[in-house]
């Protein structure tokens, strides 16, 4: 008999020893936990202590239930599922004693939330709780309802609730009303009856209560209109009694933060002063005295007297404040500018932004300091502090501002210099009153940073240089001294290079001085001498190295003596790897060596561009860009039904849902718009597509500078690359260019594009062709349907008619057709016949496509469509791809 008992014992023993026992305690299995070296060996131990969890659930062993429930909370933390112990919560929150109520209602807020259909059985535990009478108890249960409670539960045990808030208790009063906060944003109808006893709370003396009770009253404020009103009627009088006594009250050692009183109940009853005050003048007014009372009193050498400074900042801002204490604030944030803290400078910054919509005299005084912040070390303070000076930029300080700016344009850190460089290029443009002014600050942009300018500043600058006549020889002078002090900026060497081709005689002739000018002494051979180095020093870009070959084939007409030089410089990148620079050497050394007769008047200087025009369009490509930034098909959230744990596909714009291939750019829904990137076609006026005086279409590069001077198409243009076109080959050295010649022809060989048409061809008598139709997308809702129409005299050009049925018995509304091609093509699209397209195919709606594929005959047309409607008012979308086009188009 005693070896068995001792049998047994040591059995037990073995048991209590066992480090993956039920009755393991939870310090021994953290500490098993961490002893473990891998992920693999972690894991075996959580499924061990796991296993031995569940026999501990199965045999139903109370004594053990808290400690298990402790040991599956530290899992859970750890990500592991814990959903099997779930009920466990509920039997440890419907025991008698406290410490397995606490550890049940802690479990329940760490391993449930409000869409476990498990915790509806909770409720009736949480009722019988919050009348225990036992306060520390529905401390608990407000604790858990106010983490967890789901919209049934705050209607069911909302009454309770109030009930506590008439609490004699301190600690039940501040968690009801906390735990109220909760309710009321579950659900809103309950606002109401809130309303009264959150203002009841506000004549409190507990800091706590006070602070709990402003939290609901904000809440109140967000929930519904008629307690925003009810909380300014009844609140304000009791919201400047707290902040008057917390900001006068003498030491107190349970709030005292840094020598400040109490700044969370500070900082509470600004935010709610200000929601209360904003658009309310007679709120606002009773408001003023104590704002200015807190702005002047408080301490701003400790960081807690910075936050509270901070809100009242924001308060005064917010409210319907008098224009002196608006000043009072703003100043408040320039000393804020001087502090030695990042974020107080950092958080100023993003206050004075928002300020300068109130009051921007008032920030203009703290410009210099504005100023030196753009200079500071901290990346994000420069580049919020040159944003607001953007934004305090105006016609009467942009001279000193811009100089301030381009003075540490030098000295700025190159990751900067980008942001910076466009600010400045965007001041200078929006803000210059003279051209002499714009001319100057953009030529030391240039030099300083013509690395980060781009384009498009580009272009407006030549657009003003080609306007500006009596600045040219000025400006080409300036941009030579400029390159040879500053060649390796790219920008800079682009603008230079054009305007030394186009006003090289002025360079070298000193045309056009300006009072107080020095002249520069420029050779011919000089000015050749700066467009080859530029060439030499840039070779790898190709835009900048096909300008160089333009401005040089320019200057061998301007300068008959260099002529032989430029053949020499131009016939060295006849075998340049870059088959541009390869097809313009042979093209230009044509020009030089075989049409002496006509290359002055091929090389004439370019007449003047339309500057209006060009901004006209410049503002439309811009507006462009946003709006295709920003358009994407409104699909309301829950609008397309997935399955769960599929991830819903992100709204792209339509330029990634018209992604077709490596040509492929989007269309504008309504019409083809030129872009920066068309340098040409801005530069000349002129569309993606046009005809010039020959009546021969000619395809604009897409490049920003590549083809601004150029003769003739690129390579991939005109048929095999390899095999480069003589522009000029056939032309006898008696013949003239005249704008009478009009060939009506483009032959499909490669020759000589002056030389050689053939006038015998005409396309005056090609008929209109009609091709078959094509059904273009089919699912089993919808049907697209395209017929074909050729216009006559354009081959390149078809006209397609779209016709959408609805193959559902639901009527489609808000019917939007979305269309994209590569940039080959350009498309045009016409107002649609309805956006209703009724049921069973009983109607239907039709479209107009004008579609011109530039490459008609080397490529087929290829589109990507897209189509999103409504169907009792859910949001659908379908999209595809067209590419059974037929051939020929």
């Amino acid at each position: 008999m005693d070896t068995v008992e001792k049998i047994v014992e040591d059995f037990a023993s073995d048991i209590a020893m066992s480090p993956f026992s039920s009755g393991t305690r939870l310090r021994d299995m953290i500490r098993a936990i961490r002893a473990c070296k891998t992920a693999a060996e972690e894991r075996a131990v959580v499924r061990r202590e796991c296993a031995a969890i569940r026999t501990a659930i199965s045999e139903n062993e109370p004594e053990l239930r808290h400690r298990n429930m402790a040991k599956l909370m530290f899992i859970h933390m750890l990500g592991y599922p814990t959903h099997f112990a779930q009920m466990e919560c509920l039997k440890l929150i419907a025991a008698a004693g406290y410490p397995e109520k606490r550890v049940g209602y802690l479990g329940l807020m760490l391993l449930l939330d409000e869409r476990q259909e498990v915790l509806m059985l909770v409720t009736n535990s949480l009722k019988q709780d919050l009348n225990h009478p036992n306060q520390f108890i529905v401390g608990l249960a407000l604790c858990a309802l106010g983490n967890i409670c789901s919209a049934e539960m705050a209607r069911d045990l909302s009454p309770e609730v109030e009930r506590l808030m008439r609490s004699r208790e301190v600690n039940t009063k501040k968690k009801a009303a906390l735990c109220s906060i909760r309710i009321v944003r579950k659900v809103p109808d309950l606002a109401e009856n809130f309303m009264a006893l959150a203002a009841s709370l506000l004549k409190e003396k507990h800091h706590g209560v006070l602070i709990s009770a402003i939290q609901l009253c904000t809440e109140l404020c967000k929930a519904s209109k008629d307690a925003l009103e009810y909380l300014r009627k009844n609140c304000i009088e009791g919201l400047v009694r707290i902040l008057r006594d917390v900001s006068n009250s003498s030491y107190a050692p349970e709030y005292d933060v840094s020598g400040i009183a109490d700044p969370f109940l500070h900082i509470r009853v600004l935010k709610l002063m200000r929601i209360l005050g904003q658009g309310d003048a007679d709120c606002s007014e009773y408001m003023n005295d104590i704002l200015a009372q807190v702005a002047t009193k408080t301490e701003s050498n400790k960081n807690a007297g910075n936050a509270i400074l901070y809100e009242c900042v924001q308060t005064i801002m917010g409210i319907e404040a008098t224009s002196g204490l608006r000043v009072l604030a703003i100043n408040i944030l320039g000393r804020f500018l001087s502090n030695r803290d990042n974020n107080i400078r950092y958080v100023a910054l993003n206050m004075l932004m928002r300020a300068i919509a109130v009051d921007v005299l008032a920030v203009q005084r703290h410009r210099t300091t504005i100023l030196e912040c753009v200079k500071d070390a901290d990346a994000s303070i420069r580049k919020r502090a040159l944003e607001l000076v953007f934004l305090l930029v105006n016609d009467t300080n942009v001279k000193p501002l811009t100089k301030e700016l381009i003075d540490y344009l030098s000295i700025a850190d190159p990751d900067f210099k980008g942001d910076l460089t466009e600010k400045l290029c965007s001041i200078v443009e929006k803000f210059s009153q003279e051209k002499l002014w714009y001319l100057d600050q953009m030529i030391k942009v240039l030099s300083l940073a013509g690395n980060h300018v781009k384009d498009d500043v580009c272009h407006a600058l030549i657009v003003v240089l080609s306007n500006g006549s009596e600045l040219q020889g000025y400006s080409v002078r300036s941009l030579y001294k400029a390159l040879q002090a500053y060649g390796k900026q790219g920008s800079l060497v682009r603008v230079a290079v054009w305007c030394i081709g186009e006003y090289g005689e002025m360079l070298v002739n000193n045309v056009g001085m300006l009072d107080g000018e020095e002249p520069v002494m420029v050779t011919e051979s000089g000015a050749v001498d700066a467009v080859e180095i530029a060439l030499n020093r840039h070779s790898a870009d190709a835009t900048t190295g096909a300008m160089c070959l333009v401005a040089l084939l320019k200057l061998s007409s301007r300068f008959p003596s260099t002529s032989e030089r430029v053949k020499q410089i131009v016939a060295r990148n006849k075998e340049n790897v870059v088959l541009e620079l390869q097809q313009r050497s042979i093209e230009f050394s044509s020009i030089i060596q075989r049409h002496q007769s006509i290359r002055s008047s091929l090389l004439e200087r370019m007449p003047v561009l339309d500057e209006a025009s060009y901004l006209v369009k410049r503002a439309t490509a811009t507006q462009a860009t946003i709006s295709a930034d920003k358009l994407a098909p409104t699909v309301a959230p829950g609008g397309l039904k997935l399955p769960n744990g599929v991830a819903k596909p992100t709204s792209a714009p339509l330029a990634d849902l018209l992604d077709l291939s490596s040509d492929g750019a989007p269309a504008s829904t309504t019409t083809s718009t030129t872009t920066p990137n068309g340098f040409l076609q801005d530069l000349l006026g002129i569309g993606g597509v046009s005809t010039g005086t020959t009546g021969v279409p000619s395809i604009a590069s897409t490049d920003i500078l590549m083809d601004l001077l150029s003769i003739g198409s690129s390579p991939s243009q005109n048929g095999t690359p390899g095999q480069a076109i003589d522009l000029l080959g056939s032309l006898s050295s008696t013949t003239s260019v005249s704008a009478e010649t009009k060939p009506t022809h483009l032959v499909s060989q490669d020759m000589d594009l002056l030389d050689g048409l053939s006038s015998s061809t005409s396309v005056s008598g090609l008929e209109k062709t009609v091709h078959p139709s094509i059904t273009a997308f089919q699912s089993a809702t919808l049907k697209i349907t395209f017929d074909f129409k050729r216009q006559p005299g354009n081959p390149r050009e078809t006209t397609i008619h779209a016709t959408f049925t609805n193959l559902t018995s639901s009527t489609y509304t808000d019917f939007i057709f979305q269309a994209a091609v590569p940039k080959f093509i350009q498309l045009k699209l016409d107002p649609a016949s309805g956006n209703t397209v009724p049921a069973n195919g009983n109607g239907s709606v039709t479209q107009g496509l004008n579609v011109t594929n530039n490459q008609q005959g080397q490529k087929p047309l290829a589109m990507r469509i897209r189509m999103s409607y409504k169907v009792n008012g859910e949001d659908r979308l379908e999209q595809g791809q067209v590419s059974n086009f037929p051939s020929g188009l």
